[in-house]
């Protein structure tokens, strides 16, 4: 997986420009991040991961925030901190935040490997870096793909 560093403090104006959010989530997907990254959208893909300072997602309750970076293949967000916002809405739409206190030691393109369920990442040097558990809870929203697709899977095995 390749790694994106981004800055502290990215807000979701960044990851949805509100001059993109009049076309769908794949509109909005275009512009992600492009006063910060621009070549982001046209280059991230599946499976890479973002690495960013504390207080990811800070700004406005835009779902669109998470939901670009979910459309767009990015496996997970590692990050010391994140809006109290943002956490909910990415989570609810099935994108896996990594809390890692020690975020800032990955290096932008790093290849790394991580395991949400053990809460850390494997840096290319083999160093691993503890993250803070996530509650099954929410590892099972991620694994479902968000909330939506869970509550059809609850609903589909309850018939």
């Amino acid at each position: 997986m390749r790694t994106w560093r981004l800055p502290a403090e990215v807000d979701t104006d960044q990851l949805a420009p509100g001059h993109a959010m009049k076309h769908g989530i794949d509109g909005v997907a275009r512009h992600c991040l492009e006063t910060v990254r621009p070549e982001f959208a046209s280059q991230v893909k599946p499976g890479d991961v973002i690495v960013a300072g504390p207080n990811f997602g800070i700004g406005s309750s835009r779902e669109q925030a998470a939901s670009a970076l979910r459309h767009l293949g990015v496996a997970a967000v590692i990050a010391p901190s994140y809006s109290g916002l943002y956490h909910r809405n990415a989570f609810n739409v099935g994108l896996l935040l990594l809390t890692c206190a020690k975020a800032d030691a990955i290096a932008d393109g790093e290849a790394i490997t991580f395991d949400a369920h053990a809460a850390t990442v494997r840096r290319a040097n083999g160093e691993t870096l503890a993250c803070q558990p996530i509650s099954a809870l929410l590892l099972d929203l991620v694994d479902a793909g968000g909330l939506l697709n869970q509550l059809k899977r609850r609903r589909a095995a309850s018939r």
